[in-house]
C-alpha cells in the first residue's frame, strides 16, 4: 500500500503560543511528508509486501527484508509518530484530563503531578533526537518512556497513547535550546478526550492511529 501525508485537524497557527504557525508549517509539510516518501520509496522493491495500515507495518518490523529495514524504522517510525502527534494536540489550555486514562495515572502514578515528573524526565534526558511517550503494555499498564529518533514503541509491542517530539526541528524557532521550557508548554495542549479514544482503540484493535 502507498502511504499518505494526513491532513491536519486543524490550521497551522491552531496551537499558538506554545508552538508557532511556522514551525508547525515546516514540521508537517516538509518532515513530515519527506518521512512519507522516503517510506514508499523504500518499500517500491517489495510490492508484494501488504499492510493495512503503518502501526501494523511497524509492529512487524522484524519481517522487513535487510536492505530496507533500517529505512522502515527511520520513515515508518516518522510517519507513525507524527500521524499520532498531530491527532494528540488542541488549542492551548482547553483539554482536562478526564475519564479511564484519568483513573489509571492516578492508579498506577500516584497523581498527574507525578505522571507530568516522569513524561517530563523522560522527555528532558532522550539524549538528542527522539520521543517521549506514555504507552500500554502488553500487560496493561501504563509505563512512561522514551525511543531514540523515529524509533516508536509499537516495535516492543507497546501502544503509544501520548507522544511528544522532542527533536529539535519540533521547537527551535520558539524555543531554541530552551526544550525544557517545549516541555513544559507542551501539557498546555494535550487532547485528552483523543488520548482516551486511543487507550480504547488499543484494546480493540491491531492498527494504531
Amino acid at each position: 500500500m502507498k502511504f499518505e501525508l494526513p491532513t491536519l485537524p486543524y490550521s497551522y497557527d491552531f496551537l499558538e503560543p506554545v508552538i508557532d504557525a511556522k514551525t508547525m508549517e515546516i514540521h508537517h509539510s516538509k518532515h513530515h511528508a519527506a518521512y512519507v516518501n522516503n517510506l514508499n520509496s523504500a518499500l517500491e522493491k517489495y510490492p508484494e509486501l501488504e499492510f493495512k495500515c503503518p502501526g501494523q507495518l511497524m509492529r512487524n518490523i522484524d519481517q522487513m527484508p535487510a536492505d530496507i529495514k533500517q529505512a522502515v524504522i527511520n520513515n515508518g517510525g516518522g510517519h507513525v509518530n507524527h500521524s499520532l502527534f498531530w491527532k494528540t494536540l488542541t488549542a492551548p489550555d482547553t483539554s482536562e484530563l478526564s475519564g479511564e486514562i484519568k483513573e489509571l495515572i492516578e492508579t498506577e502514578f500516584g497523581s498527574y503531578e507525578k505522571f507530568v515528573e516522569l513524561f517530563t524526565t523522560a522527555a528532558t534526558t532522550r539524549f538528542g533526537s527522539g520521543w517521549a511517550w506514555l504507552v500500554i503494555t502488553k500487560e496493561g499498564k501504563l509505563e512512561v518512556t522514551s525511543t531514540p529518533n523515529q524509533d516508536t514503541p509499537l516495535m516492543e509491542g507497546k501502544r503509544p497513547l501520548l507522544g511528544l517530539d522532542v527533536w529539535e526541528h519540533a521547537y527551535y524557532l520558539n524555543y531554541q535550546n530552551r526544550r525544557p521550557d517545549y516541555i513544559k508548554e507542551f501539557f498546555r495542549i494535550i487532547n485528552w478526550e483523543v488520548v482516551n479514544a486511543r487507550l480504547e482503540h488499543a484494546k480493540n484493535c491491531e492498527c494504531s492511529k
